[in-house]
């Protein structure tokens, strides 16, 4: 571990010699560096003493004494931080304003805060004052993501050092250098390497396999002696030399330099790969493409010694002072400004719970923040082992089988977003990265074949057809399949420990695909339920990061002012006969049916309820691009209505999403009010339907809470829109440009409130005001809100028309008793009709045994609960098993709730066809 003692001297002085550094050589834009004191005399002398020590400008310190001033106003002051609060208000007027003259650690010494403290202070300010621009927003999420990044990375750096290096060596031999010295010099060049390769330095990934490049180019130039285990043996393996004092002297300036080590030389690679779970290929690319490039540029490729650490420090230096952020250097001293939260420091992570009762929690071994992403790497890796980035011969069966043989279309669309897909990558990651983006191009490409091969057998299965024609010569089904499969690799890739399991707000997350492929949402929405469905090896955290993007679709994406959305909105206006009726609100109380596929959606731009119905009664056979035979369609009358299949399901989506959120905002402000909701959904679905143009370049939750406003304003219910807008901020994935950024008109944008005054109230006043008046609108009906339609592992299921009964999957037969393997999982494929027959018989011998225990009256005591443990035992009356009976009394209810489910999901397809026919 590195010592503190020898290098608490070079970090205490960092500080004062980056003051001087900047002082000497202008570094802050105020070129005099001075306050005028006729300006200033009316603030705290303690605070001008701070401005000081910063160097800002008097713009700065104005700014910030009125936000400070704002702040003490609120009465929210613990008593003896006001340095700390000024640290803060300096920091939002500085970064408002684009004049930071002092870096992020410069600050936190100069109020004495480490990084936690700091950006919850922060955050509470803009709870309470809501003074924090997006801006400063922004800058805070890049600290705060560069920060977790480092901390990983330095806690996994320490970590593998004390597996490389010893602290003294077995041998007392006459050696210029240490460990310590060597753990210092490697992070410091690490820290300079990620600076100059990596233009996106919160990539956890890249980032390490970095640092393992930079581990290796100083395990092979240590002396052996300072080694263990298998890192001694692979630089022995390498015949160097020892550097003794004596050879180090002898190593002048002029001196030779030795041969670039040989690139296939991958032992003391392969062994930190190993030691850190991490893919070899991936990191030998990245010592190849960007860290040899690194060294050729520094001088450092040829060099036999281990580097001087004042020259990269002094290089690194140079980059923090510019970037004005965290200078990483400060963890090799456990400096107190960067140490994380306690609870931080030791998390368990634990499998998903599947319910809230009496169920034990799967714990897994601890797992650090890189060990967490190189599993969810490697087990995305080997899901995709098995396949070929070139299409299948199965698929290239489906191919040769249509009218139009797509093989050619689906090449060259490969290849050329996979060069759209390497430049874009490298343009955000690091112009050395272009390598790095084919690996996982590559990965997609393997992915893509995959899911179609599914989807085209799924719908050969569904339909009883080969021809796939207008399918797979679809332009935007390919397009958005290829990138739904790249989001899938890149949020792998980019997916954060640090946020519960989150994918981390970088230069690669979604929508940036949409942007690299010239992708619109709203065709790219069609593929993701089908894409879930068909690919059964994905982790719940993907399921949700996919089920998310379909949300933020919803909320803001698809309604941008390019979107073929507004397209088909009129297009439906116009076959409604002016009617706006994109979706009727009749169908919001009734479950939504996820029966549709992407060929449905990318197919079937519009629908027609006569041909579902006639294919229903058998009388109109299908084709696999779902048109009825020619021979059929003389024998039908032409259709009378059409729709967009896909308008009508994204709006039922849209639906069931904004009164999801509404109903959580109204459970945080109107719970003693709860005859609001149903008003405020009225509005709010009216909006929605009839003057969707207001969603234009807008966020669905600018529209809820206008409409929340605006029902509380004419019931007389005192909400003020700031109390609005503090309760919408504890609301799931919500982000304060929501309601401090909104289109007001053409490139003009403002608060929620101006928005709310100016546009939503003008547009619907009179809808507005009827609420008010004794004769109200009829009231909407409220959505029926169904659990994820994606099935998601561990995951209990209610069994319908009963009280707290779930059914949860099979449990693995690794854990399961002789006993317990012989219970039925409801909705399970059995195979083969045997097994039917002994449930059966079962059943019946049930049956005859509870007719002998009526005869003898002496029958068994009903079951109270059922539940099923991994033991496979019930509890009825708290008492004990009885065996061999109530076994049979299981099977014999379980068999009755299947029945139940069966004739439940009957009954919803019979409403559905009911209500396709009207």
């Amino acid at each position: 571990m590195p010592p503190k003692s020898q290098r608490r001297t070079a970090a205490a002085t960092a500080v004062q010699e980056m003051e001087d550094k900047r002082t000497n050589n202008g570094g802050s834009p105020n070129k005099s560096n001075e306050l005028t004191a006729e300006r200033h005399k009316d603030k705290e002398s303690d605070f001008l003493t701070l401005c000081r020590k910063l160097k800002v400008t008097d713009e700065v310190c104005d700014r910030a004494w009125r936000i400070w001033e704002t702040v003490l106003a609120s009465g929210d002051i613990v008593p003896d931080t006001n340095v700390k609060h000024w640290g803060v208000c300096l920091f939002i007027a500085g970064t408002d304003l684009n004049t930071m003259t002092f870096t992020f650690s410069e600050l936190q010494k100069n109020i004495n805060v480490n990084v936690a403290y700091f950006f919850n202070l922060l955050k509470k300010t803009d709870v309470n004052m809501d003074i924090v621009s997006t801006k400063v927003n922004t800058a805070v999420s890049r600290l705060e993501n560069k920060y977790d990044v480092h901390l990983a990375l330095y806690q996994r750096f320490e970590r593998t050092c004390t597996k490389i290096y010893m602290e003294a060596p077995d041998v007392q031999e006459n050696l210029d250098t240490d460990s310590k010295s060597i753990i210092r010099s490697c992070w410091i060049l690490f820290l300079l390497a990620k600076g100059k390769v990596l233009q996106m330095e919160d990539d956890l990934v890249i980032s390490f396999q970095l640092l393992l490049c930079v581990l290796e180019y100083f395990i092979k130039l240590s002396p052996p002696a300072l080694l263990k285990g298998p890192f001694k043996a692979a630089v022995n393996g390498l015949n160097q030399p020892t550097q003794t004092r004596t050879s180090r002297r002898n190593q002048g300036r002029n001196a030779r330099p030795a041969p670039k080590p040989a690139e296939t030389d991958l032992r003391v690679m392969e062994a930190l790969c190993k030691e850190n779970e991490c893919n070899v290929d991936e990191v030998k690319n990245v010592y190849l493409t960007s860290f040899m490039p690194f060294l050729d540029s520094s001088g450092l490729s040829g060099s036999q010694g281990i580097p001087e650490v004042e020259v990269f420090s002094k290089q690194y230096e140079e980059l923090y002072l510019k970037n004005k952020d965290i200078d990483a250097r400060l963890f090799l001293d456990n400096d107190e400004t960067l140490q994380p939260a306690k609870i931080d420091m030791l998390e368990l992570e634990r499998t998903p719970r599947k319910n809230h009762f009496e169920e034990e929690i799967v714990g897994i071994p601890p797992q650090t923040p890189v060990r967490a992403a190189m599993n969810s790497i490697q087990q995305l890796k080997v899901i995709l082992n098995s396949a070929s980035d070139k299409p299948s011969e199965n698929l290239k069966r489906y191919f040769s089988n249509c009218t139009v043989n797509p093989s050619e279309d689906v090449a060259q669309r490969v290849e050329c977003l996979g060069r759209a897909f390497s430049d874009r990558f490298a343009l955000a990651v690091g112009q050395g990265c272009t390598e790095i983006g084919s690996q996982r191009f590559t990965l997609g490409i393997r992915l893509y074949y995959r899911v179609m091969e599914s989807m085209v057998k799924s719908e050969e299965e569904r339909l009883s057809v080969q021809n796939f024609s207008k399918l797979l010569n679809n332009n935007a089904f390919h397009t958005s399949l290829l990138a739904c499969a790249l989001e899938v690799v890149t949020a792998t890739y980019g997916w954060s420990p640090f946020k519960s399991g989150s994918t981390s707000e970088t230069d690669l997350s979604f929508p940036w695909i949409l942007d690299v492929f010239e992708l619109r949402a709203f065709d790219f929405y069609k593929v993701i339920e089908s894409f879930i469905k068909v690919e059964p090896s994905l982790k719940r955290d993907m399921i949700k990061h996919l089920e998310r993007c379909e949300h933020r679709i919803m909320e803001s994406i698809a309604w941008r002012s390019d979107s073929a959305l507004f397209e088909l909105l009129k297009q439906s206006k116009e076959q409604e006969g002016h009617v706006d009726h994109a979706e009727p609100p009749s169908t919001l109380n009734l479950p939504l049916q996820h029966n549709h596929t992407a060929a449905d959606l990318y197919l079937s731009p519009v629908r027609s309820s006569w041909k579902k119905a006639s294919s229903i009664n058998g009388s109109v056979p299908q084709t696999a691009d779902n048109q009825t035979a020619p021979s059929a369609q003389s024998q039908q009358p032409p259709p009378k209505t059409q729709k967009s299949t896909s308008l009508s399901l994204f709006y039922k989506k849209v639906y069931r999403l904004a009164y999801m959120r509404l109903d959580m905002l109204c459970s945080h402000l109107l719970k003693g009010q709860p005859e609001l909701e149903p008003i405020i959904w009225t509005l709010f679905q009216h909006t929605l339907q009839n003057e969707y143009e207001l969603m234009r370049d807008r966020h669905l939750d600018q529209i809820m809470m206008s409409a929340m406003y605006a029902i509380c304003k004419v019931k007389n219910v005192d909400l003020r829109f700031k109390t609005i807008v503090t309760a919408y901020k504890n609301l799931p994935n919500t982000n304060q440009e929501t309601f401090k950024r909104v289109l007001i008109r053409e490139g003009q944008y403002d608060s929620i409130i101006v928005f709310y005054n100016l546009v939503f109230m003008q547009k619907l006043k009179t809808n507005i005001l009827q609420y008010a008046s004794t004769r109200p609108p009829t009231l909407s009906p409220i959505p029926h809100i169904p659990c994820s339609p994606y099935k998601f592992p561990n995951s209990p299921l209610k069994v319908p028309g009963s009280n707290n009964i779930y059914i949860s999957p099979m449990m693995s037969p690794t854990k399961m008793t002789p006993r317990t393997r012989i219970l039925v999982s409801i909705g399970e494929s059995f195979g083969s009709s045997e097994k039917f027959h002994k449930i059966n018989q079962m059943v019946s011998s049930s049956e005859r045994t509870l007719k002998r225990g009526l005869d003898m009256s002496s029958a068994p005591k009903p079951l109270k609960r059922l539940r099923f443990d991994t033991e496979g035992q019930d509890e009825a009356d708290s008492s004990k098993p009885t065996g061999e009976s109530k076994f049979q009394q299981k099977l014999a209810e379980m068999t009755s709730t299947r029945t139940r489910m069966q004739e439940q999901k009957l009954k919803d397809v019979a409403d559905a066809l009911k209500r396709d026919e009207k």
